[in-house]
């Protein structure tokens, strides 16, 4: 596996240009999943595989590996916004609700 980090080399550092900083996560690929899918599918996930220079289970492992929940951020957000979280669950309104409530403000 490469390097997390590829240093700048000594002329790089004089042109000023920076090789990308890459992270990699590392999966641990001991158990064995057989997919069923089209040939044509398999050569074009072989050759994107090969683009990218990872295997076919790598790209699979990441792609599954996506689909979990994500972190939720620590945003706050401002007390406005946060007193309306939940004010209308449970309600039923409809498309005729609003325009009838806008129709009541600006008329």
């Amino acid at each position: 596996m490469p390097p997390c980090y590829l240093a700048p080399t000594r002329g790089d550092w004089r042109r000023g240009l920076y090789r990308r900083i890459r992270a990699y996560i590392v999966y641990d690929m001991n158990t064995k999943l057989t997919l069923r899918m089209d040939e044509d599918l398999v050569q074009k996930a072989k050759i994107e595989a090969r683009r990218r220079g990872k295997s076919v289970s790598r790209m699979v492992a990441e792609y599954f590996d996506s689909l979990g929940p994500r972190p939720r951020t620590s945003r706050t957000l401002p007390p406005v916004t946060s007193s309306l979280i939940g004010i209308l669950e449970g309600q039923t309104l409809s498309e005729d609700d609003y325009l009838r409530h806008l129709r009541e403000k600006y008329l």
